[in-house]
């Protein structure tokens, strides 16, 4: 159970790191292998994930226009005119709804409001976990069924 909690707590701090670098990214554009470099370089990441920050990374910035298109439906106005916070938790949100099948639907909206209540706007962590709910309703049907 330990290791269990243990290594949620490396994937949350996978995704802080990974939030991180989205934001540099959005606003910077700076190359993914030269982005992740910088942040490893730069950080404590003694207790992250790394193979899951890495993962994160790279497949929201090569899956961007997809996962884009997962949550827009969803949204109150066009995705370029979010803040760079949210729209980065919603890109990391929606990436692991479609490809960390491992990673309950539930974890995936927890995770992505606690990241918005520590960095987003305030109140923004209810329009994530509106916009990530119904994403979550699209993509991972079975698994919601289930509950």
């Amino acid at each position: 159970m330990a290791g269990n909690s243990q290594g949620a707590r490396a994937r949350a701090k996978a995704r802080r790191l990974a939030l991180q670098g989205l934001y540099q990214w959005q606003l910077s554009g700076t190359d993914v292998r030269e982005l992740i470099a910088e942040l490893e370089a730069s950080q404590n990441i003694k207790d992250v994930d790394g193979e899951y920050f890495q993962a994160l990374v790279r497949g929201v910035i090569s899956g961007e226009d997809e996962l884009q298109a997962l949550f827009q439906p969803h949204l109150d106005r066009p995705a370029d005119q979010l803040d760079p916070i949210e729209r980065g938790i919603l890109l990391i949100g929606t990436f692991e709804l479609k490809h960390c099948v491992d990673v309950p639907y539930r974890v995936v909206l927890n995770e992505a409001v606690e990241l918005t209540k520590d960095f987003g706007a305030d109140e923004g962590h209810k329009y994530i976990n509106a916009v990530l709910d119904k994403t979550a309703a699209d993509l991972r049907q079975a698994e919601r069924a289930a509950r």
